[in-house]
């Protein structure tokens, strides 16, 4: 639970005076955005035909001087509600004065639409109906936008496949089918010219990257047509693509986004003969981008592209953030993979967010979320920004305006709290709570209307497709532009093994989803538990087995049942929360015979990547998420072991249990043509491979 919001003084200069305070409630105030009354104020935001009334009455009464005034407004920044500074923490709760900790209080600024930003001009013409940003924003056809909305409220997508050589295959869903023919897919471009791109960022991304590569060319269309993207098929080679294109398209429409505005400013403010302008081109507060991260270090690799792509002549607070996000310490032995020292390497606290504001000559660094265009944040750093369902202090008002939301490295944000990351997709674009200094005047219909999730893009990019990742695109990815589903060919190579390796795969009945921790456990305690025993009682020499689990709570299940049973087998246990002397002892006592059974969780092998020794016999409690590790599992571990003189390479084998509710872990082992059959348990139970 976050604490209550703590109580700041200030002096006589203005100047923010700190009591003695907890490491938690340092937490605490982290990123929030305090306001002047302890309070919460009510709704700011009436319905859309009141405010409407409203302002209808307002311009009747004032006339051209009123709308005059509220252009000043806009320029000098309104009465921030907001105005409190904040007292910086890291991720240990330890308070800085000046070091690089992920807080937006760099400093304390208006909180309303783009007011600094004094050149528009980069030599392009409004209204582009070419531009997908023009589109899907600007000049939607409201008629069939609304359509659209509807199909997707009764859930009627249309869609259809393509293949895309030996890259993958791509599902494209779309709400109506004479729109969704033009949108969905988009055709494969061979430059940056077809991307319409602001003119600096194009010639920028030309010197960076002059051609694109097939997958680039591929993907592209859909990421820059607004589309929603689940893309499960990032790996090392494409990692550093991706991070382009993304970073690339981001920045891309946050300078479109600012040149509407300054350009709308000065249309309203040259506006002489006194015409009623309804110029809409903003949304609720400032923030448009938010991209989620697993590590301070994936934080640092995009920040670095960004940079480089904006290539701009100031970067405000840089010095504070490579202090407190760069670690260029090699920490790793050369025994552990490529994608675990991807991961894991520099810095990889998964406590962090940091505001990125853009003026024409400057990036800014930490700067206060409200004032910020980009956000970049773990699940975990924006979840105690947010706060708990019910708090007081609970502040999600800086998501109202989110256009774009792009979680890279899915597959690592899984193995943490995945629930984080489903409150933030539950926090995006709700009506805000405060006004924020908002002009209600130039907020775009479809967000005073609700309707901000459904023009909404979100770009998801992960190694691997789970049912979490597919629960998020059926919930959260509802775009009227249609939204793709892409994943690569799987033909069942994970199978291949260094030497010639019996694997086994055993299906068990399951009825539902719900019931299949139950009837795995059945099983395993009714049909293998038994014949480990038998093998271990007539032959006492008989050890090295490692029970490899994917599920937690599996797991606790398991130790649980073995160290309560009537049974007399020895067994060690090794989880992502065991303490590095019980590893060892446990990896010890397992080599040396002691233990006859080794329960070794998938968790624990993402995080530490054990080498283990003494592994004669693999069972897999259940198929693994990540296909890297099954291979990993049973093709190392058992080379080792046969290499060590350990075990015979005929007496080395593994067991995989299986149910028809793993068919997506299953493909990316066996292979897309063989997972149908195993998991509708046609051609029987058991299947075996050498």
């Amino acid at each position: 639970m976050i604490s209550p919001r703590l109580k700041l003084s200030r002096d006589s200069n203005g100047s923010v005076e700190s009591p003695d305070i907890s490491e938690e409630d340092m937490l605490a105030v982290e990123n929030e955005a305090p306001t002047d009354d302890d309070e919460a104020l009510p709704n700011a935001v009436p319905a859309f035909s009141e405010l409407m009334k409203s302002l209808a009455g307002d311009r009747a009464e004032s006339g051209r001087q009123r709308k005059r005034r509220k252009l000043e407004e806009i320029v000098q920044g309104p009465i921030s509600l907001n105005n409190q500074k904040q007292v910086p923490a890291n991720a240990n709760g330890t308070t800085h004065s000046n070091q690089g900790d992920d807080v937006d209080n760099a400093d304390v600024e208006a909180e309303g639409p783009i007011e600094d930003l004094d050149d528009a001009s980069d030599g392009e013409e409004d209204g582009d109906g070419a531009d997908a940003f023009d589109a899907h924003f600007e000049y939607p056809d409201e008629e069939q936008v609304t359509k659209e909305i509807q199909a997707i409220e009764a859930n009627q997508w249309q869609s259809r496949k393509t293949q895309h050589g030996k890259l993958g295959k791509s599902i494209i869903a779309f709400p109506n089918a004479e729109m969704g023919s033009e949108r969905a897919g988009g055709k494969q471009v061979t430059d940056f010219d077809g991307l319409k791109l602001k003119s600096k960022l194009l010639d920028t991304a030309r010197r960076i990257k002059p051609t694109l590569d097939p997958l680039e060319a591929t993907v592209a269309p859909m990421i820059f047509n607004y589309q929603d993207l689940l893309f499960s098929a990032r790996n090392l080679g494409n990692a550093g693509s991706i991070r382009f294109l993304y970073s690339l398209h981001a920045l891309n429409h946050v300078f479109k986004t600012r040149t509407r505005v300054i350009k709308n400013n000065a249309r309203l403010a040259k506006d002489d003969a006194g015409d009623e302008l309804d110029l809409r081109d903003q949304g609720f507060t400032r923030p448009k981008v938010l991209i989620i991260l697993p590590t301070r270090e994936g934080c640092v690799r995009v920040v670095d592209t960004i940079t480089a792509l904006c290539d701009s002549e100031q970067q405000e607070n840089k010095k504070r953030f490579q202090e407190g996000y760069v670690d260029t310490e090699e920490k790793f032995s050369a025994d552990k993979p490529d994608d675990f020292r991807d991961l894991f390497s520099g810095n990889d606290d998964d406590m962090f967010r940091i505001g990125l504001k853009f003026t024409r000559k400057t990036i800014k660094f930490f700067a206060q979320f409200y004032s910020s265009d980009i956000i970049i944040a773990s699940p975990l750093g924006l979840r105690m920004a947010i706060g708990d369902e019910g708090d007081k202090k609970q502040d999600h008002d800086f998501l109202s305006s989110i256009e774009i939301v792009i979680v890279d490295q899915a597959d690592a944000l899984l193995m943490q709290n995945w629930e984080h990351l489903e409150q933030i997709f539950a926090s995006l674009n709700l009506q805000p709570k405060e006004s924020h200094g908002c002009d209600f005047s130039r907020v775009r219909n479809w967000y005073l209307d609700s309707n901000a999730k459904f023009l909404r893009q979100t770009l998801v990019f992960s190694a691997f497709n789970t049912p979490e990742l597919n629960s998020l695109f059926s919930n959260h990815m509802k775009n009227v532009a249609g939204r793709v589903k892409f994943s690569p060919q799987y033909d069942g190579s994970t199978l291949l093994q260094p030497f010639s390796l019996r694997q086994t795969f055993s299906r068990f009945d399951s009825p539902s989803l719900t019931a299949d921790p139950d009837a795995r456990f059945k099983y395993f305690t009714t049909a293998v538990l038994p014949s480990l025993l038998k093998s271990r009682s007539s032959r006492p020499s008989s050890t090295g087995t490692l029970i490899f689990i994917p599920s937690t709570l599996d797991f606790i299940r398991l130790r649980n049942h073995l160290s309560s049973s009537a049974t007399s087998i020895s067994f060690g246990a090794i989880s992502e929360y065991t303490a590095p002397p019980d590893v060892s002892r446990a990896r010890s006592h397992f080599l040396t015979g002691r233990h006859a059974l080794l329960l070794y969780t998938e968790r624990a092998h993402h995080f530490r990547r054990y080498r283990l020794r003494g592994v004669r016999r693999v069972l897999m409690y259940g198929v693994p998420d990540n296909p890297v590790f099954y291979r990993e599992i049973t093709g190392g571990f058992l080379e080792r072991s046969v290499t060590d003189g350990k075990v015979l390479a005929a007496d080395a084998l593994v067991r995989c249990l299986f149910s028809r509710w793993d068919g997506l872990r299953l493909e990316r082992i066996v292979g897309e043509e063989r997972v149908g059959t195993m998991a509708r348990g046609e051609q029987g139970d058991t299947f075996e491979f050498v």
